[in-house]
């Protein structure tokens, strides 16, 4: 019997370690005005990227693959030195990729 509420109560004790994960990752289920702005200036410099990427990078590559971030920053930084891209141009690139 005793077994029984030790294994009870560790499993009630995961329960709550999880639900309170998950509540502190989706930020308690609410939007709040600060994320929806985040939201919009994530799409616009995604946009923006997008746009850079297609007049800078378009001319020799095809659409990016999906790589690790790491890899993706690499190649960003070493095609900027080759394409004599600007670094803000190369930063909203990068953030364009990496998405």
């Amino acid at each position: 019997m005793k077994i029984k509420s030790v294994v009870f109560g560790a499993l009630l004790a995961l329960s709550l370690l999880l639900t309170m994960a998950a509540v502190a990752k989706t930020g308690n289920g609410k939007d709040t005005p600060n994320a929806a702005t985040h939201n919009a200036q994530d799409d616009t410099m995604r946009l923006a990227g997008e746009k850079r990427f297609r007049s800078n990078c378009a001319r020799c590559h095809a659409a990016p693959p999906k790589f690790s971030p790491r890899m993706v920053s690499t190649i960003v930084r070493h095609m900027r030195v080759r394409a004599t891209i600007t670094e803000e141009d190369m930063n909203l690139i990068l953030h364009y990729m990496s998405q």
